[in-house]
């Protein structure tokens, strides 16, 4: 085509013309050499030059809008065109065709066709349909006979022959020629080649060229394929939305159902499916790829639209379960008086006329669908005999052509019977319509009928037949397998039974089943009973092991005689059989004969083996010549210079005893052989019994057995090994004497092994049960230990909670192996202190290691709190997730209100995250008990749980777990490690307490301690008070002049306190709680004290280390109350921690009604109610037992649950409870927690002047 040449390896030859071309000068040009047959663009032109009288399709859209309905009255503005589709007048081969359609869609949409998304087709098409202003004509070849212009797919005929793999698709039921004459189609019944239903149509498309809303002719089944191009785009609506769909299209376009009533049948009528859906109709869509099929169902109703150039091909089908609905559908087009394309009532009766050709299924369906025309055709001509009509006259309606037996009034297609006039000859009714056909004289009417009444029961008792064949046949069947006539049938009889069914096709059942069963089985004992034959002609060269007993022998004849069929081959069983008897008393006779010459029992043996079939007889002989052989075997066993057998031999020698013919010497060996058997045994099983951990016995016991049952002539693996477990015995005993004996006490591990070692021996151990108490004296003590210290479900172990955290300063590792402790990824004990398994059984590489790792975690928190405050606080309103580089424990970017950061590693954190401190979890004091707290003395301090790894307890916990251990014989690395954190604890403290009481520390302190008692010298009311209004009431107001600028002075602007007014009598804490302190958090001020550097600096260092400390000390208290003194309120916190507060409180209702409930059910089971004096008490309640410690132990579940969220209690001054409590130890509840508490008293404790800085001055 371009006259070159080269490229080779794209030229691709026409397998007509032999011509070559370059894949990429073709029109369309291919990206590949294609596969199979290939024939140029000149030899389809020359094999398509007719290909014409395509139907020009135009989008007739001014009259008609698809997809919006128009108000009934509006006038179009465009010309009015009339309904449907142009012919076109040019004609056009494929080749040119597609050139046309490609080069239209390439330059309607300004791209290659092959980059246009079907999408955008898909919008624009739709569009066009609904525009009435814009109009856009395409082509579409629709509707191409393909008798006329070829099928694109093989066809059988004597044009052109086929090669195996198209001959292979034209036979296959998938071909469109092939499946509406398939034997399991309606259709193949019809003998005229109907265009479209019974012969495919081609369908060559191009862009926007459409099909329209329809269903199938008849309402048949019909099948798309796509053999190549573009996708096709379908839309459809299932069967049981038709009417729906029709209402729909009726109510949105009334004026055009009024002019043309079957509008739908005429496809023209386009409708969007959105607009569709949004009426309720159902519409579901797909592509059509190349390759792919599209099946329409029964009265499915669908649409669609070709993406593009491309090639299809379509035909009807018709099922057995489709009759009805072809019924429907006639009575359907009556309705509409629309012409039929086949009369259904004559195809009803052109398969009933042959029903021996009718599959059972298909004859089922056709005998209802016959059986309802009859019942129908009856009633119809009874309604004729009372009109008076009589005159009839047969008429062969199949020979009329259809438009001459035509009913006048409905259009339908008459078979049956139709009415007719003498008078009027030029038309006919059907029987429905009787009284349209002319105005003459009944007298002049008369009936033409096809089939009389007498014959159309005979049809359907024909089709009753055949539906019932099978019940017939199974009959027989029946008759044959159980002899109820008491004549067996032969091999052939039940053959043919079965080729009958497979002829019939009759379906697979329990029946046809037992059948085949029964023809298996027969042929297997002829081909049995012909091999037994030959196998007795065969002699001594037959096969081995295909003999069979006499009880098999019996047995086959019984199964050949009990089969339902007669064989011959049963009396040469019979003859084997009389043979094998007659053998079978020959042989006891000479039996009974004993001692016989071992020549006549040889011969008999031979004899025997030619038979084909053993006799018990037989064996007994190979027996008795057997007996000599085992006598042999068994003086050879038991000689004294033998090596000693096993009890697996002396058993096999006593079984092989048992098959042999029994004689004195037979018995008398094997006598010998059962006693040396029993006492081997008997020894066997002592060892047995000493082996098993359910008792053992020491070792002296077990040297006597063992010394005992070396008498025995017999190898017994039991005795071996219960040898095997004294030697290791010993072996352990000497480990235990040497660890008890060395100069340090043993390490956990090595008893524990010793223990696993000692418990696996089958040896009782008396040293085993001293060892066993010591391990569990240390798991109890290593248990103690880490209930005293691990918070609940912690996923820290003990020894890395003691031990200092080493790692302190990296945040990503330190929090990546937080991370992975909570995922159950990190096990390990000793990697934080860099020790081996063997280092922890050295007590001073423990606590070198401890003393480094100090050091270790002191610089690396340093270096933290350092990398931590460079960080943006996710507080400022500038911060972003992208900026903020803090990481919460949930692994989401801390930021806004509600995060709260870490006094010791100052990272952030979310406050819904961790636990934090709550500013009401004491009891509010009473009148009369403990001092108010000002502001610096509020639980606010805040500890991640990276920084606080455990429950921190007292000293005195730890110093009590000390001395436990110290009773212990066993040496610890937990036991070691606490030791280590005792005495860094001890020496803190002495610094601490060495710091505090110094002269500058002292002094502050004495400040700090005129605040509270100024505090606590307020008079307060002994009743729950009423608020009243006057000024004096004010109990800022009731305090000496001198002190009252004071306090004005640390409110801001000079306000006053809340009024007492404000809040309500009645109740005293909880949610008016939080809501003071809340309106109260922009009045405070602070510092109240004044630390110079170089007081503040130490006490910081102090505070620094004493939170590293995995313990609870009052110093670390009193440090943190000085320096919190000593600045400003933190009020982002404050703020902070009441809201996460009353958030949690809001929570935790439900669960507190829940225990509440709890409390009462057991009360009234006999409990005892809430006794103050086990309140006070409640610290010790593990201790205890009853109703009163389960009661306890709830309690203090629920409140983990919750947050550990309780009745709130008051930080006493100095007192060592409370600053455990503020510290998050064993809180000890105070005998008044009760809500009548006063409320107007919490404002003194928010406000405390600075004694050093004038009145006037805000802090």
């Amino acid at each position: 085509m371009c006259s070159r040449g080269d490229e080779d390896d794209k030229l691709l030859l026409c397998d007509g013309c032999d011509d070559n071309y370059h894949i990429f000068c073709l029109l369309p040009p291919l990206p590949e050499i294609p596969k199979g047959v290939w024939r140029c663009p000149k030899c389809v032109m020359a094999a398509g030059q007719s290909f014409g009288r395509k139907r020009r399709w135009r989008l007739s859209l001014c009259l008609h809008p698809l997809g919006a309905s128009r108000p009934p009255g509006e006038e179009c503005k465009r010309p009015p065109e009339a309904f449907g589709f142009e012919q076109a007048t040019r004609e056009y081969t494929l080749q040119s065709f597609g050139e046309m359609a490609d080069s239209f869609k390439a330059d309607y949409f300004n791209m290659p066709v092959h980059m246009v998304p079907t999408e955008l087709v898909e919008k624009e098409f739709w569009r066009l349909v609904n525009s009435i202003e814009e109009d856009v004509t395409v082509e579409y070849g629709a509707d191409i006979h393909s008798k006329e212009f070829g099928s694109g797919f093989p066809i059988s005929d004597s044009k052109r022959h086929l090669t195996p793999e198209e001959e292979e698709y034209a036979t296959s039921g998938w071909n469109l020629n092939v499946m509406p004459v398939l034997e399991q189609s309606v259709l193949c019944h019809i003998n005229a080649d109907i265009s479209g239903m019974k012969v495919p149509w081609l369908y060559v498309g191009m862009v926007f060229s459409a099909f329209c809303w329809h269903i199938e002719d008849h309402w048949s089944y019909s099948i798309n394929y796509l053999h190549w191009g573009e996708p096709k785009t379908w839309y459809g609506v299932p069967s049981l939305a038709a009417e729906h769909l029709e209402e729909v299209m009726k109510k949105l376009t009334p004026e055009l159902f009024d002019s043309q009533p079957d509008l739908l049948h005429q496809l023209v009528t386009l409708m969007n499916p959105n607009t569709l859906m949004s009426h309720g109709v159902p519409v579901v869509r797909t592509n059509q790829c190349a390759g792919e099929f599209v099946i329409t169902f029964p009265r499915a109703y669908h649409s669609g639209f070709n993406q593009g150039y491309n090639f299809a091909e379509a035909v009807n089908f018709c099922t057995a379960d489709w009759l009805p609905a072809g019924r429907q559908c006639i009575e359907h087009y009556r309705r509409l008086r629309r012409y039929c394309v086949f009369s259904h009532e004559e195809l009803i009766c052109k398969m009933a006329a042959c029903p021996e050709k009718l599959d059972l299924n298909l004859a089922a369906a056709v005998h209802k669908e016959m059986f309802i025309m009859v019942q129908e055709e009856r009633r119809l001509r009874k309604a004729l005999l009372e009109k008076g009509i009589t005159e009839a006259e047969r008429e062969a309606f199949e020979l009329l052509p259809d438009d001459e037996r035509q009913c006048i009034k409905c259009k339908t297609t008459c078979f049956l019977s139709a009415l007719a006039c003498y008078d009027c000859p030029d038309g006919l009714v059907c029987l429905s319509h009787i009284n349209d056909l002319c105005k003459c004289s009944s007298s002049r009417q008369y009936l033409r009928y096809r089939y009389t009444l007498d014959e159309l029961p005979a049809m359907l008792h024909k089709l009753k037949v055949r539906a019932e064949s099978f019940d017939t046949w199974a009959n027989k069947v029946r008759v044959a397998l159980e002899v109820e006539d008491g004549r067996k049938r032969s091999l052939e009889e039940l053959r043919a039974l079965e080729s009958e069914a497979r002829e019939r096709r009759f379906p697979n059942s329990e029946l046809l089943q037992r059948l085949k069963n029964c023809l298996s089985e027969a042929e297997a004992c002829v081909s049995r009973a012909l091999g037994l034959v030959s196998g007795q002609e065969a002699g001594p060269h037959r096969v081995a092991g295909l003999q069979m007993t006499l009880a098999e022998l019996r047995a086959f004849l019984d199964q050949m005689n009990n089969l339902p069929c007669a064989m011959h081959q049963i009396g040469d069983v019979k003859g084997v059989l009389e043979q094998v008897e007659a053998y079978q008393a020959e042989a006891c006779e000479a039996l009974a004969s004993l001692p016989s010459s071992p020549g006549l029992l040889q011969s008999l043996l031979e004899r025997g083996r030619q038979l084909g079939v053993e006799v018990p007889e037989a064996q007994q002989l190979q027996r008795q010549v057997e007996q000599a052989r085992w006598l042999d075997e068994v003086k050879r066993t038991l000689a004294p210079s033998a090596r000693r057998g096993t009890l697996a031999v002396m058993r096999g020698l006593l079984v092989a005893g048992a098959s042999v013919a029994p004689s004195p010497a037979v018995d008398k060996a094997r006598a010998e052989l059962q006693e040396l058997l029993t006492i081997a045994e008997r020894w066997e099983e002592k060892a047995h019994l000493c082996l098993e951990a359910r008792q053992k016995h020491p070792p002296a016991t077990l040297e006597a057995i063992i010394h005992e049952a070396e008498n025995i002539p017999v190898h017994l693996p039991n005795i071996q090994a219960l040898k095997e477990a004294l030697a290791k015995a010993r072996a352990w005993i000497a480990d235990v004497d040497e660890i008890q004996n060395g100069d340090h006490y043993p390490c956990l591990d090595d008893l524990e092994g010793l223990v696993a070692v000692g418990r696996d021996l089958p040896v009782g151990l008396e040293e085993l049960r001293q060892l066993e108490l010591q391990v569990l004296t240390a798991h109890s003590w290593r248990e103690k230990a880490s209930k005293t210290f691990l918070k609940k479900n912690s996923c820290y172990t003990l020894l890395e909670v003691l031990c200092p955290c080493a790692d302190a300063g990296s945040d990503s590792t330190k929090r990546s192996r937080w991370m992975e402790k909570e995922l159950g990824l990190y096990k390990s004990d000793t990697e934080l202190l860099g020790l081996s398994a063997q280092d922890l059984r050295d007590p001073g590489s423990v606590i070198v290691a401890f003393r480094e790792g100090e050091q270790k975690e002191k610089e690396g928190i340093l270096q933290l709190r350092r990398t931590n405050s460079a960080k943006p606080s996710p507080l400022a309103s500038s911060t972003t997730a992208s900026s903020a580089t803090s990481i919460c424990v949930c692994g989401q970017v801390p930021a806004g209100v509600g995060a709260l950061q870490c006094d010791l590693c100052q990272d952030w954190f979310h406050g819904r995250c961790v636990s934090v401190p709550r500013l009401l979890s004491s009891p509010r004091p009473s009148p009369t008990s403990s001092p108010q707290l000002a502001w610096w003395e509020w639980d606010t301090k805040f500890l991640c749980p990276l920084c606080m790894r455990s429950r921190r307890p007292r000293l005195e916990t730890i110093l009590a777990l000390l001395v436990a251990l110290q009773r212990l014989p066993v040496r610890l690395p937990e036991g070691e490690a606490l030791q280590c954190l005792t005495e860094r604890a001890i020496s803190w403290q002495g610094r601490a307490r060495q710091a505090l009481a110094s002269e500058d520390v002292t002094a502050l302190l004495g400040r700090l301690a005129k605040l509270r008692q100024r505090l606590q010298a307020e008079p307060r009311h002994e009743e729950p008070p009423t608020y009243p209004s006057a000024p004096a009431s004010d109990p800022l107001r009731e305090g000496s002049g001198k002190d009252m600028p004071k306090v004005q002075g640390l409110l801001e602007n000079g306000d006053s306190v809340t009024s007492p007014e404000k809040v309500a009598p009645g109740e005293g804490s909880g949610k008016r709680d939080l809501e003071l302190l809340s309106s109260l958090l922009p009045q405070l001020t602070g510092p109240v004290l004044e630390l110079p550097e170089a007081t503040r600096a130490p006490l910081e260092e102090l505070m620094l280390e004493g939170d590293l400390l995995e313990v609870t000390l009052d110093e670390n208290h009193s440090i943190w109350q000085l320096l919190q003194a000593g600045q400003p309120p933190d009020l982002e916190r404050i703020r902070t921690l009441l809201e996460l507060e009353k958030a949690e409180r809001h929570g935790s209702r439900a669960r507190g009604r829940a225990l509440e409930r709890r409390r009462r059910r057991k009360v009234d089971r006999g409990g005892e109610g809430d006794d103050p004096a086990r309140e006070e008490l409640e610290p010790k309640r593990v201790r205890s037992s009853g109703p009163e410690a389960e009661e306890a132990q709830e309690e203090e579940e629920l409140e983990e649950e919750t947050g550990g969220e309780g009745p709130p209690q008051p930080p006493t001054t100095g007192s060592p409870s409370t600053q455990e409590n503020q510290n998050g130890l064993e809180p000890v509840l105070g005998a008044s927690s009760g809500p009548s508490a006063p409320l107007s008293t919490l404002t003194a404790r928010l406000h405390m002047p600075c004694p050093q800085q004038p009145p006037q001055q805000q802090l």
